[in-house]
């Protein structure tokens, strides 16, 4: 992924905003582009299915961007996210699953749990999901057609 051309929309329920937060200051310095889509206090109560909306409305038009999207567990977003065609999430919760999803099934969201991951290991497996390649042999690139 091209740090400083494309975007990266994340956003965070309550329950993830200090990961989202900390992510965000990680990977700007870094020099990633991110667009902050959710709320900033982890007092302000918001739904996992409105957050996923926010990051997969910005990225329809938008094909080069990407989307990191937080809740406690990471299974809400994830289920919410992937209910938009153009979107294929997965949560993970080490940089190597990161690694593979891309590689494999050319993900374009990631969901992490806060309740369950390091902010270090978060940063680590956004930086995978950020840099690895979609590996297009036709295998994957006619499975990713029959799911879309």
């Amino acid at each position: 992924m091209n740090k400083s051309m494309s975007k990266i929309y994340i956003s965070a329920d309550h329950r993830g905003v200090g990961l989202k937060l900390y992510l965000i200051e990680m990977l700007s310095a870094a020099g990633y582009r991110v667009v902050n889509m959710g709320i900033d206090d982890p007092k302000t109560m918001i739904d996992f299915p409105e957050i996923a909306r926010r990051v997969a409305d910005e990225m329809i038009n938008d094909q080069s961007a990407r989307g990191i999207v937080i809740c406690g567990v990471g299974a809400g977003v994830q289920i919410a996210a992937n209910r938009f065609r153009h979107i294929r999430c997965t949560r993970c919760d080490r940089p190597d699953q990161a690694r593979a999803d891309r590689h494999h099934d050319d993900i374009n969201v990631l969901a992490l749990a806060s309740d369950d991951i390091d902010p270090e290991v978060a940063m680590l497996t956004a930086t995978a999901f950020l840099e690895s390649p979609f590996e297009a042999i036709e295998r994957r690139v006619r499975r990713i057609k029959e799911i879309s």
